[in-house]
């Protein structure tokens, strides 16, 4: 089996044309002045009221880049007042002069240094050392998120990837990962699994420093040559990728385990490394990842700033090599300057620092994909840009599953019914459907779990350079893979930290 998503259906069912409930009653609502003109029998008012009726209607109900004119006219209004009192800027603390840096090398207190200062939906992150984990020769970083009350952990992983895998390999790599969100479903604690990889552009720091150490002196001149030259070649084009897993619980299902483990930030990380050993013991299974390792506070700044700052990346991995030969080499950065230091969002774009972002979603196709087949989504158009792509799993409690299944059945029958009544022929798609729904219902009675699929792409460049054009090229590979993009535009800066930042922090657990 090589094909994956085909039994998906959508989160909400349509009622009837394609409208669901809300736009079914407020189209409703909108033709109210139309009644009454037709039981008053005010014939001129009723020949001026039915354009606006059809008016009304297609404000409502006709989609423009995947929203109605009416949540257009809403994302406007809010842009406009955000940008109004200054909600839309970022300036961080270091760049203001306000970061306390503390006493900590005296023993003191290490100040404003340790404490995140993130933009936008990720002002109420806060980063904690945990205690040592079994196994890990660090302390794995604690991560917050006041607002959603949800504590999480990120690893970076390292994966051989799937592009010479037969459909063995594919199909066993697809069934480990649902044997993990099975696993998540049955355990009831986890909340959100985040996979993100980013494609970064690569320097050859790391490279140079490799071939400083094996270099032999006694090389042929006609070698060195070859070397050089397809170094020459290639250097402006290399690119390497990292990924990262981040695995997110609630704090009202593990506070109560918490209370009983120790209480505060230890109580909760040690509830929550249970888990990790459990998702880490499924990473490094069936689904093949090599290595999993659950980054500390600093491994954790360095992901976060590059993910604002792809071009620091040089410099940090330049640093960390130097530090292994001289300890007086200062390695990491900070968790209080990890951030950007100043940060605008516009209707179009999000601009953060020295480098500008467009983020899109992607939307599965009916029909399911092949397993890979967003690859071509990661690759670079140009030398110099930076792409990020992530995947959401958030896995449905079974009491939540049948309950939605009931629902959507429900929805279904209903929708047929009026469809029927209308006198409007049932389509493929509408039976299709159906069938989807009761394949989902059996698959939950033989013990399956029902899981909420989104992602996000996220595409950076020089703020120097023309951003819109390479948010078309993003697009552009997105339907070349058979995806269908929906350009965030108005969320930019949330949809940057979704897609790029792996902090487990932004989706928002309903649709609005």
């Amino acid at each position: 089996m090589s094909v994956y998503g085909a039994s998906a259906t959508r989160d909400r069912e349509a009622w009837l044309f394609g409208l669901t409930g809300p736009q079914f009653f407020m189209v409703l609502a909108a033709g109210f002045p139309t009644w009454m003109a037709m039981a008053a029998g005010q014939w001129l008012a009723l020949v001026l009221v039915v354009p606006l009726w059809a008016l009304a209607g297609l404000l409502i109900c006709l989609p423009v880049r995947g929203w109605s004119a009416f949540q257009w006219i809403g994302v406007l209004v809010r842009h406009l007042a955000g940008a109004a009192f200054g909600w839309s800027r970022f300036q961080s603390k270091a760049a203001a002069g306000d970061l306390d840096l503390g006493d900590a090398e005296n023993g003191g207190d290490e100040g404003d240094a340790g404490e995140a200062d993130l933009p936008g939906i990720l002002a109420s992150i806060q980063i904690h050392d945990g205690p040592p984990m079994t196994g890990q020769t660090g302390r794995p970083a604690i991560i917050q998120d006041h607002a959603a009350r949800t504590w999480a952990a990120t690893a970076r992983i390292v994966h051989p990837g799937i592009g010479m895998s037969d459909d063995a390999d594919r199909f066993r790599m697809g069934a480990g990962l649902t044997e993990l969100m099975e696993a998540a479903t049955a355990g009831n604690q986890i909340d959100l699994v985040v996979v993100q990889v980013r494609t970064v552009p690569d320097d050859g720091t790391e490279r140079d420093e490799w071939v400083r150490h094996n270099a032999r002196t006694d090389e042929p001149e006609v070698s060195a040559q070859v070397n050089a030259q397809l170094e020459a070649m290639t250097a402006g084009a290399a690119v390497r990728r990292e990924g990262f897993v981040t695995v997110v619980v609630r704090e009202d299902v593990i506070n109560k385990d918490a209370k009983r483990a120790g209480r505060g930030v230890i109580g909760r990380a040690r509830i929550l490394y249970s888990v990790l050993a459990e998702v880490e013991a499924r990473l490094t299974g069936s689904i093949g990842c090599t290595r999993v390792n659950w980054l500390d506070t600093s491994e954790l700044a360095a992901a976060i700033r590059t993910g604002f700052e792809p071009g620091d990346a040089p410099a940090l991995a330049d640093a960390a090599i130097h530090h292994g030969d001289d300890p007086s080499i200062a390695a990491g950065v900070p968790v209080a300057a990890a951030g950007p230091t100043n940060a605008s969002t516009a209707l179009r774009s999000y601009r953060h620092g020295e480098w500008e972002s467009v983020s899109s979603t992607i939307l599965l196709p009916r029909k399911g994909a092949r397993m890979g087949a967003l690859a071509r989504v990661l690759v670079p158009s140009q030398p110099g840009e930076r792409r990020a792509l992530t995947v959401f799993y958030r896995p449905v409690s079974q009491q939540s599953a049948d309950r939605s299944t009931g629902r959507a059945q429900m929805s279904a029958v209903m929708a047929g019914t009026l469809r029927e009544k209308a006198g409007k022929v049932e389509r493929a798609k509408d039976r299709q459907s159906v069938g989807k729904l009761h394949e989902r219902d059996e698959k939950l009675e033989l013990g399956r779990s029902l899981v909420k699929v989104s992602s996000a792409v996220s595409i950076t460049v020089p703020s120097g350079w023309n951003v819109q054009d390479f948010g078309r090229r993003l697009d552009a590979s997105i339907r070349i893979s058979g995806f269908t993009p929906l350009p965030l535009d108005g969320a930019h800066d949330s949809a940057f930290a979704v897609s790029t930042i792996p902090l487990g922090a932004g989706l928002p657990k309903k649709r609005r």
